[in-house]
This record gives structure tokens, sequence and C-alpha cells, in this order.
């Protein structure tokens, strides 16, 4: 799923191809990816591009004051197109393409064009077409942007006495608690941090409560660093490519060289190294587990 740095990465990527460039056609070809209805998707025609932002792990490309707000879910992206097809997109369950714009270059004439794509069967990309982004529920609720300069020690220290005896795993991903971290991420984040998934997240010292807000800041950081001037295409593979304990099961910690570890859900996994993270004792898997019994 595209966390905070790929969204940003992505947004810069589409500001330097979109801006200025007027929307000539928008075919919605996954009828479900398609969340609002006013204003008409037909509303988009002979919008020009203003600029196009990030909210969380929303996108926003904004068309002359009409918003295009985007989710791309587990298994969205994004794919720019040098030329366009000459028949319209049309609607299959077999194809992974859910939206296609189209974009006209106001100097030359020529027509470009992104793709929205999701794979996979299960269907979660959204796409809100809005006078404001705070129309959209998700984007109201967010918390704040760690990456923001207001978003300091203090704040982090006041989030975490909120929630309690939460878990820091959890909390990490609840966007309306911080915007944009996902399930990488915040896996990334607490091996830096060298901190349990499972602490509570009113429990950290002062010392604790540092380590936490730096491996926040730095993380990302330097995610969004090395993804800046990347085009959609090579994002992923650099995300990949630098993670250090998530997805990485079985493979050596890069830190201390234990084995990184996974406790499994119902339809998620976290990745972390006891060795940094929990004074070398393997968290329970409890689905694992149940299999064993």
């Amino acid at each position: 799923m595209p966390e905070l740095p790929e969204v940003e990465a992505l947004a810069v990527d589409l500001r330097r191809r979109l801006v200025g460039r007027a929307i000539t056609a928008v075919h919605v070809t996954a009828f479900n990816a398609l969340k609002t209805f006013d204003p008409p998707v037909s509303a988009l025609r002979g919008t020009v591009v203003d600029g196009v932002g990030r909210h969380g792990k929303f996108l926003d490309i904004d068309a002359s004051g009409v918003h295009i707000v985007l989710h791309l879910a587990r298994a969205g992206w994004i794919r720019w197109r040098e030329e366009v097809p000459a028949l319209p997109p049309k609607p299959s369950t077999k194809s992974p393409l859910a939206v296609r714009i189209v974009v006209e270059d106001p100097e030359t004439g020529a027509t470009h064009a992104i793709d929205i794509t999701e794979a996979g069967t299960k269907k979660s990309l959204a796409m809100h077409v809005v006078r404001d982004p705070l129309e959209v529920e998700r984007v109201a609720s967010l918390g704040p942007d760690p990456l923001t300069s207001d978003f300091t020690r203090d704040v982090l220290a006041g989030i975490l006495s909120s929630e309690g005896r939460k878990q820091l795993k959890g909390v990490l991903r609840h966007q309306g608690t911080i915007a944009g971290i996902g399930n990488a991420y915040s896996d990334e984040i607490l091996h830096a941090a060298r901190m349990s998934p499972f602490k509570p997240a009113n429990s950290l010292t002062d010392d604790e409560l540092d380590a936490l807000y730096t491996a926040i800041r730095e993380t990302l950081g330097a995610a969004v660093e090395r993804s800046s001037g990347l085009a959609a295409s090579e994002l992923k593979g650099e995300k990949k490519s630098n993670l250090a304990v998530h997805a990485q099961t079985g493979k050596p910690c890069p830190v201390c060289g234990d084995i990184v570890r996974e406790v499994s859900f119902a339809d998620s996994s976290l990745q972390y190294c006891a060795t940094c993270q929990t004074g070398g004792k393997p968290l329970a898997d409890r689905r694992m587990s149940k299999l064993l019994k």
C-alpha cells in the first residue's frame, strides 16, 4: 500500500506532468471506485490542473477548483501514458484499470493520460470528485501530518497520552491519530526506535519518547528524500529495497543480524527484530499458535 513517502513522491511527479494541462476526458471503468456524484465527473472536462497535493495517504488533484481526491488503497497505483489509445477503455472485471484521465498540453496540443489501476480481486480504491477535499470524510478526520513543522515532540506526547494502553503499532497506523503512516512504515519506525509494536502508548519514558519522535521524522523524511525525483514506475522498487524489517521475514536484521520475525493477523502481519525491539523475546503469533495445536 502506498504510504506517505510514496504518495508525496506521486504528488510531486504528477505536479510536474499535469499542472497547466487541460483535462479533456475522464473514463471511469470501475464504477465502484467512484464514491461521489456531485459534482459529476463530466464537470472535470475543460478544467485546467492548477496543482497536485497530498493529505496523508490521499492524493489531491486540483482542477480549476474541482478536486479529484484519490486513495490508492492496498493495490492501487498510477501510471503515466505518453500516448492515449484511440478508443476509450471499456468496463471490464478482468482489467486492473479503474480510471483514465486524459489531459492536453495547451502549447503543443499533445494528449497524454494517467491510468489509475488496482490489482487483485479486493477492490478498495476510492476516487472522490468534490469542491473541497474536506468534503471527503476520511480526509476531514485525518490526524496531524508527521512531517510538518507543527508536528512536534509535545504533539506526539499528547497523542500517546490520550491513546492510553493502546499498542504503539496500532496508534501509529491509525489515520485519525497520525496521518500517512501505514503497515510498512510503522514497522520501520518501531524498529528504528527499538520498541516493541505491542508497547502501550502511554508507557514511554522521556528518552523513549525522544527516540520514537526521532524515528518518525527521520524514517519518513529519509524515505521522502530517496523518492524525490523518481517517476511513479520507480517508486515501488525504491520502497522495497530500503525496508529493514517490513516484509523481510526470515532475513537477517541489518542492525544486529538476528532473523526478522513475523506476527500474523487475519488480514495483515507485522515484522520486527526480537533482539533490537523486544529484549530478545519473540512475540506470540496467535494465528500460528492455533495452527500448531
